[in-house]
């Protein structure tokens, strides 16, 4: 299958089984969104919902998040990984958004990725999800879905899968198709033992395709070994027989 033709089917069923995909991270704001995904680095938004509703009792906007202290922080996110270096970055995140932006998260990336604790998957993030930008965000399961599916060629870095989803896929899908890929890869497309059974994308996946052929050519090989060995024993017991005929005594 040509990678545009499994472009064209990977949009044409989510667009129609899932066209209202978005984050699983519980959010109000924009404010709100940059600090639990901040947080959801190396960590899942099941634990990061967990915690950020007590984290914006106690700061509620940037304005009070920019007057605390990293340990302060660190108090309410401790049970998230690194703790420690994410009560820095939301700290520094915040006074930069104040002094630097009015108080107000900014839209571009290139200006988001000024902030500590934002990299470019961040950045992204905040560009689709909050304004709807055509930017993609790669995670790992983003990363693994695109590579498996087929929609990305010799992609070995995170860039790189980006450059190539944003490529080929249409300008005004790329912030629903990052949470397409995100979700796929969460609950099917599974990173150690892919849920193929059940996977609605076996039509166009390129890694099940592989994935029965080579099931089929260790099935043939198989057969074949089977065939092999029956003959061996008919030969064997052939052999035997005659041999145990040759040793009669005649009366």
């Amino acid at each position: 299958m040509l990678r545009k033709d499994r472009y064209k089917a990977f949009v044409a069923y989510f667009s129609t089984h899932q066209p209202e995909a978005e984050t699983e991270l519980v959010y109000a704001n924009p404010y709100q969104l940059l600090v639990a995904v901040i947080l959801s680095a190396q960590c899942t938004d099941k634990r990061i919902n967990q915690i950020t509703p007590r984290f914006f009792e106690q700061f509620p906007d940037v304005l009070s998040l920019s007057l605390a202290a990293p340990e302060e922080i660190f108090e309410l996110i401790r049970s998230v990984s690194y703790p420690n270096n994410k009560s820095k970055h939301l700290a520094g995140m915040a006074r930069m958004l104040v002094n630097d932006f009015n108080g107000e998260v900014p839209s571009d990336i290139n200006e988001l990725q000024k902030l500590p604790g934002v990299g470019r998957k961040t950045a992204n993030v905040i560009a689709s999800v909050v304004y709807n930008a055509p930017a993609m965000a790669v995670d790992t399961h983003v990363f693994r879905v695109a590579n498996r599916i087929g929609l990305t060629r010799n992609a070995t870095t995170p860039l790189a899968v980006e450059k190539q989803l944003v490529a080929h896929l249409p300008q005004d899908l790329i912030y629903i198709a990052h949470h397409w890929l995100i979700l796929h890869g969460r609950y099917i497309c599974v990173a150690r033992t892919p849920k193929c059974h059940i996977c609605p994308l076996t039509s166009f996946c390129r890694y099940y395709e592989q994935m029965q052929t080579a099931s089929g050519v260790k099935k043939v090989a198989a057969e074949k070994s089977k065939k092999a060995r029956l003959l061996q024993e008919n030969k064997s017991r052939k052999q035997l027989v005659s041999v145990l005929k040759q040793m009669e005594v005649p009366e």
